[in-house]
C-alpha cells in the first residue's frame, strides 16, 4: 500500500504545469509533507538476566506517520546537503515467544530520527524534474517509553532505551511546478540497531535488542529561496 501511494504520487507530478530553471549553487530548498516510518525488523531477540536467551523470541514495531520536514542547501549547481526532522513518531513495541501471558504489545515509545545526506542531482538546470540520490548519517533519539498497564500489572517496571547512529541512503525526485515551488517524493533507508530494557519481578532484567532499519517515505510540496 505504501508502495502504490509513493508511485502514485509520482505519476501525479506529469501531469502538473510545465516549467523551467531548477536548482542552482546557494539555494536553500525547504521541503514539507507526510513523512512515514515502516520498521523493517531484522534480527531481534529478548534476554533476560535469569535466563539467559530466550529461544524463539522476537520482536514487533508498528508503522507511524507524523509531519516531516527537511531543509536543503545546494553546494554547487549538482551538489546538496540536507537535513531531516520531523514531529515525533510513536511506535508500539511489542513481544513474541515469552513465557505464556507475557506476549503482545510491551511498550509505546517515540523517537525523532534527524538525519544529515550529501546529495547528488544529475539533471541540468533547466530540467523541470530534479531527482536526485543522498547517503549521510542518522541520529535516533528514543523518549518517552511507556510500558502497557497490562505490562506493569504483570511485573514489569523501569523501561529504559538506548539511542542510536546509523547510516542513511535516500532516493528522491522533485517536480519544479515554479521557479519556487515544488512537488517532492523521497524515501530514505535508514540503520538504526538498539536495545531497551526492563526489570520484571520473575525474569530479572530483560533486555530486547532489535535492528529496526525503517524505511521512510516522505511526500510533500518545497519552496525554493
Amino acid at each position: 500500500m505504501k508502495h502504490s501511494i509513493f508511485i502514485s504520487s509520482i505519476i501525479a507530478m506529469t501531469i502538473a504545469s510545465p516549467l523551467a530553471h531548477a536548482y542552482k549553487q546557494g539555494d536553500l530548498v525547504l521541503r514539507a509533507g507526510a513523512a512515514t516510518v515502516s520498521p523493517e525488523v531484522g534480527g531481534s531477540d529478548v534476554s533476560s538476566s535469569a535466563t539467559g536467551k530466550i529461544a524463539g523470541s522476537n520482536v514487533t514495531v508498528t508503522d507511524n506517520t507524523q509531519l516531516g520536514l527537511t531543509l536543503g542547501y545546494m553546494l554547487t549547481d549538482h551538489i546538496g546537503v540536507e537535513l531531516l526532522a520531523a514531529t515525533p513518531f510513536k511506535h508500539s513495541v511489542g513481544v513474541k515467544g515469552l513465557p505464556a501471558g507475557l506476549n503482545g504489545k510491551l511498550a509505546t515509545i517515540e523517537q525523532l530520527p534527524p538525519t544529515v545526506v550529501l546529495q547528488y542531482f544529475p539533471m541540468d538546470s533547466a530540467s523541470k524534474w530534479q531527482p536526485y540520490i543522498g547517503a549521510g548519517i542518522n541520529y535516533t533519539a528514543f523518549f518517552n517509553e511507556d510500558l502497557t498497564d497490562e505490562r506493569k500489572a504483570q511485573g514489569f517496571s523501569h523501561l529504559d532505551r538506548k539511542d542510536s547512529w546509523g547510516l542513511a541512503l535516500q532516493a528522491g525526485i522533485d517536480y519544479m511546478l515554479t521557479d519556487r515551488i515544488v512537488l517532492n517524493a523521497a524515501v530514505w533507508r535508514i540503520g538504526i540497531d538498539t536495545q531497551a530494557s526492563a526489570r520484571h519481578t520473575a525474569l530479572g532484567k530483560v533486555k530486547v535488542s532489535v535492528e529496526i532499519d525503517p524505511w521512510v517515505y516522505m511526500v510533500g510540496v518545497g519552496y525554493r529561496f
